[in-house]
């Protein structure tokens, strides 16, 4: 088996804690309140504008060793770099306050989430980022494929207020490709179990901030 499916096979109940949340549920039939995207890109914007300072930080501690890996994220860097631009973009263009989001803290799990990856790059294994990697673009791949065209069709809202989602869909199967044939060169088993511990916190953390958007039935009886 190769490591890629090892990762896979390794972290399949906290992939599938995640997508069988009731809002991701929604999310994939389209079913959500504007002010559940409106959390949602919030949150998003506060882990993606991280995206770049974490993978500067992860290329420059990667060993001599990783020398291919570290080729890897630049590359990767090139591909991420302004995209916290387009979510706040989104969030403009659905009727929301990007300065207010710009300007506002992160919820809890996100804020552990962006702080767990900061120290795991300092302290412990830098090629446990490729966690992280795992779990948002897989995650961003399902909601784009899956969900983004039905929620804008749901919300009304024009194709401007979906550039995050929308471009990730594409984006990011072609990054996991790459990702794919990146984690199946790695043979260090610290490397590997660094991944792998990474992805289960990152997908515990990621599901808890899901967890603290409103859904449908909250809005609803808060408009009641």
């Amino acid at each position: 088996m190769t490591f890629f499916d090892t990762l896979q096979e390794a972290t399949q109940q906290e992939r599938h804690e995640l997508f069988n949340l009731p809002i991701i549920l929604d999310a994939l039939q389209g079913q959500v309140s504007l002010e559940s995207y409106r959390a949602f890109l919030a949150q998003a914007y506060y882990h993606v504008r991280h995206t770049v300072p974490l993978m500067m930080a992860c290329g420059a501690r990667l060993p001599t060793r990783l020398e291919w890996l570290r080729k890897a994220v630049c590359e990767y860097i090139e591909d991420e770099y302004g995209h916290e631009q387009w979510v706040l973009d989104d969030i403009a263009a659905c009727g929301g306050d990007r300065e207010a989001v710009r300007n506002g803290q992160p919820s809890l799990p996100i804020e552990l989430m962006v702080g767990f990856l900061y120290d795991l790059i300092a302290r412990g294994n830098p090629v446990g980022l490729f966690g992280m990697v795992n779990v948002l673009e897989g995650t961003s791949i399902a909601l784009a494929t899956h969900a983004a065209g039905s929620i804008r069709e749901h919300l009304a809202l024009p194709e401007s207020a979906f550039s995050y989602l929308s471009s990730h869909g594409s984006l990011d199967i072609e990054h996991m490709q790459t990702y794919r044939r990146l984690m199946n060169q790695l043979d260090d088993s610290a490397d590997q179990a660094a991944v792998i511990h990474a992805s289960k916190v990152v997908y515990r953390l990621y599901a808890d901030m899901f967890r603290g958007l409103p859904g449908r039935l909250e809005v609803q009886h808060a408009a009641a």
